[in-house]
Formats: structure tokens, C-alpha cells, sequence
């Protein structure tokens, strides 16, 4: 009998004292909780709001690059202060716009006055070699900074970062580069090297992977390319870069790219909280 008594006690016991333990652990933080993912708005081109702002918010991202599908270019300030509010509802902030092209200076008008309405600090602008000095003014004029978005070894203007560096010569004027990770690699370039030698320039990141560095490498789920992810994400660490890292999940021939992003999440994750976190 006494020892059924013990063993009650015991039982008892430990179960008092289990909740004063669980008090006790802390919840290990994880560095990307705090990191700066986003989801380019390119990557749900088939998506209206809602199932893009459910998509996120399954995700747990809360940043988003608005495409003008979502938010078209005529919106009115009404309207904008409306789609921000739907946004806020999924816990969702759209924090820049684009890429909007600007390959005349109607469009680039046109590109600015969308901002101002929006109330934007910064745009990803696709400017064409002829509209660049036009853009800069722009910039100076109304005080909105324009991250250049590049596209690779396609023929597209602005293939690199280092022709953004090499025709807008000077930091300081508010117009650096929205750096494709992916069209960076298929360029042939060293991604965390470039990452490293160009920081300054780099006001966003558009960030893939694709299967090999060339003209016809295509972008795949993160994790399942070539890209020495590792190498990026210490660049980036190394830089101090505290911007946004917006997914841009875009593998050809797929209908439903819900899977492959949030897949790719998870390795984004993943490798940040591998370096960030490490001792």
C-alpha cells in the first residue's frame, strides 16, 4: 500500500512541476523570423489579391513586391489606401512596386506619379538606356529611389549590376539595383562575389535558383539548382544587408507555383538560420 502511495506521489509530482518547466524553456529564435523575406509579385501571375495574399500568409511572409496586375496604374489614392488595408488584414505589407517598365518618359510620368500616390520610397524600375538620365531626374526631382531590376544575358538592358554601376557612376543620386540573383548566375558571374564588390548599389533582391549557369539555365526550386547558397547568404551577412530577400519563383511550364514557393521558403529559411544562428 505505501508503496502505491509513493508512486501516486510521484506521478503527482512531476505532474505539477512539468508546466513550471515548460515555463522555463525558451523558444529558440530563429534568425529568419526576423530577416527580410518577401515574394516578388512575379511570381503569382495567374493569382488575384486574395489567393495571393493567402498563399503569404500560409507562408508566414509578410512582404510583398506589387505587380500592377494587383494594383493597376491608374489606381487612385482611394483605391490604393484600400488594397494596403486588404493587404494589412493578412498581415501583409506592400512594400515597394514593380517592376514597372519606363522605356519612355511618358511611362516614367507615369511610373512616378503611381508612386507618389502609393506613398513608395522606392521603386523597381526597368528604365531603358535612352530613359536612364530622365529617371534620374525623376529621383531628384520627387525624392522616390529606383532599384534597377536586371535580367540576365537575354539582351534586355541592364543585364548585370555592373552596368547599372557603370552608366549611373554615382551612389548617391538614389538610383541603384534591384540584383536578380538567378539572371546573375545564368550571366556567369559569381553571385556572392558580385553580392560583396557591389553592396552599396544593392537597394533589392530578387532571389532563385536555377540549374546551370548559363543563357538556358532556367529557374527551379531553391535548393534543387546550382547556386552555392551558402556562399550568397554569408555575402549578404558579410555586407550588413538588412533589405528585402523577395522570392521570385518563376519555373517554366508550371501552372500552380504555390508548392515550388513555399518550397523554396523553407530552404530560404533554412540556410539563413544555418548561418545566421551558428555560433
Amino acid at each position: 500500500m505505501k508503496k502505491r502511495i509513493w508512486i501516486f506521489a510521484g506521478v503527482l509530482a512531476l505532474a505539477v512541476s512539468l508546466p513550471l518547466l515548460a515555463q522555463t524553456v525558451k523558444a529558440k529564435k530563429h534568425a529568419s523570423e526576423t530577416f527580410n523575406i518577401g515574394i516578388a509579385g512575379a511570381t503569382y501571375p495567374r493569382y488575384d489579391l486574395t489567393r495571393t495574399l493567402e498563399n503569404m500568409h500560409s507562408m508566414g511572409v509578410k512582404y510583398l513586391s506589387v505587380k500592377d496586375w494587383l494594383l493597376p496604374f491608374d489606381s487612385t489614392k482611394e483605391q490604393m489606401d484600400e488594397f494596403k488595408a486588404t493587404l494589412a488584414e493578412y498581415g501583409v505589407e506592400g512594400y515597394t512596386l514593380g517592376p514597372i517598365y519606363m522605356y519612355s518618359e511618358e511611362a516614367a510620368d507615369r511610373a512616378f506619379a503611381y508612386a507618389q500616390r502609393y506613398g513608395a520610397k522606392m521603386i523597381i524600375g526597368v528604365p531603358s538606356y535612352e530613359t536612364l538620365p530622365y529617371v534620374i531626374d525623376k529621383v531628384k526631382e520627387t525624392g522616390i529611389k529606383v532599384a534597377i531590376h536586371t535580367h540576365g544575358p537575354d539582351g534586355a538592358a541592364f543585364p548585370d549590376i555592373r552596368t547599372v554601376v557603370e552608366l549611373v557612376k554615382d551612389p548617391k543620386l538614389g538610383v541603384g539595383c534591384c540584383m536578380d540573383l538567378g539572371h546573375t548566375f545564368r550571366s556567369g558571374y559569381d553571385v556572392a562575389k558580385d553580392i560583396k564588390q557591389f553592396g552599396k548599389w544593392i537597394y533589392d533582391v530578387h532571389i532563385k535558383d536555377v540549374d546551370i549557369p548559363t543563357k538556358d539555365g532556367i529557374c527551379v526550386e531553391m535548393g534543387r539548382g546550382n547556386m552555392d547558397y551558402k556562399a550568397i547568404i554569408k555575402a549578404f551577412k558579410k555586407i550588413k544587408y538588412t533589405g528585402m530577400l523577395s522570392i521570385e519563383y518563376e519555373r517554366p511550364g508550371v501552372t500552380d507555383r504555390q508548392p515550388g514557393t513555399s518550397e523554396s521558403v523553407g530552404y530560404l529559411r533554412g540556410i539563413i538560420d544555418g548561418i545566421y544562428n551558428k555560433k
